[in-house]
């Protein structure tokens, strides 16, 4: 495929709204293994340019600033960040991906870019074993046999240029003052990075939580803790969007359609934070749409339904 059908291609489909199924470009890094990266993260693709102003001080994988529609964003170099040998950007015809995660726009440094593909997110493994507990890869797939790497970007971004997983004091205060012993919050996301700022703010707070790594887990303990009267032991739940097997949006749309837990909580926690996205949450019958990383809203919106909780409680007595 010819870059610029490629790029004409990518921007058609980011315009789709989004299914059961993942839209992945796939990409070489200097390793020439295949690498994979949902499209609707993607706002565009560039030749990376021969000059970039560098950072002072910065994270050696940041190559320095690129001007993209008139602000500066960080380069990034995915190969050396893994390890590899860096991409010669100055000698060499490469690549940047435009990304947008959680509203910050970043640039990832790529070798090449390869095809689009589509597939089912029961066709995205997630990989087991200690060593893939410390990496950044996040699943994998296969394509006309040939494996492609999914990486855990926001464990990258995370490394990289640190995420905040602090909650103002007043939040704090508040919160602990609401909370009580039978509130109870499952979360369900394969990021390790967004997993550790889910318990973060929840140890804050103070509030008992569950967190696993896969939708199909998370309906299992939904089933498991359903009381004798038939409501769950939960009080609310995060889902993100992008895992494998299932993702975020049919674990919603499940949960909600289910007489069982149609009054249950749920707020879809993701990076994807576009309004397409936003809308298809509600479409899928999600209570909130909160992006990823922004420690105080996932505060603010648990305070809200533990008053809430603490408020039918009263009422029940």
């Amino acid at each position: 495929m010819q870059q610029d059908q490629l790029f004409a291609e990518i921007d058609k489909r980011t315009q789709l709204a989004l299914s059961n199924e993942m839209e992945m470009l796939t990409f070489y890094l200097t390793d020439r293994q295949l690498y994979g990266l949902n499209v609707f993260k993607i706002i565009e693709i560039v030749e990376t340019p021969k000059e970039i102003a560098k950072i002072p001080l910065s994270h050696p994988t940041i190559k320095g600033e690129i001007n993209f529609r008139g602000h500066p964003i960080n380069l990034i170099d995915l190969s050396e960040y893994l390890g590899l040998d860096p991409i010669d950007f100055r000698k060499k015809l490469s690549y940047t991906l435009i990304c947008e995660y959680s509203g910050t726009t970043q640039g990832f440094l790529v070798a090449q870019p390869n095809i689009l593909i589509t597939k089912g997110w029961e066709e995205i493994i997630k990989p087991s074993g200690n060593i893939y507990e410390s990496s950044c890869l996040t699943a994998i797939t296969y394509h006309e046999g040939v494996p492609i790497q999914l990486l855990d970007v926001e464990k990258v971004l995370n490394d990289i240029v640190g995420i905040d997983i602090q909650i103002s004091q007043e939040l704090v205060e508040k919160g602990r003052q609401v909370v009580r012993k039978s509130h109870h919050i499952l979360a369900v996301d394969d990021s390790k990075a967004a997993c550790l700022l889910i318990k973060a703010v929840l140890n804050q707070m103070g509030i008992e939580h569950t967190v696993v790594d896969e939708a199909p887990k998370a309906l299992q303990l939904l089933e498991a803790s359903l009381t004798p009267d038939g409501t769950s032991r939960y009080t609310m739940v995060f889902t993100d969007i992008e895992m494998p097997v299932m993702d975020g949006f049919t674990f919603t749309r499940k949960v909600k359609s289910d007489p069982r837990f149609k009054s249950l909580y749920v707020a879809i926690n993701s990076s994807l934070s576009n309004k397409s996205n936003q809308d298809k949450a509600r479409q899928m019958g999600a209570d909130d749409f909160i992006p990823k990383f922004t420690p105080n809203n996932m505060a603010k919106i648990v305070i809200e339904q533990m008053e809430k909780a603490n408020q039918r409680l009263l009422a029940d007595s």
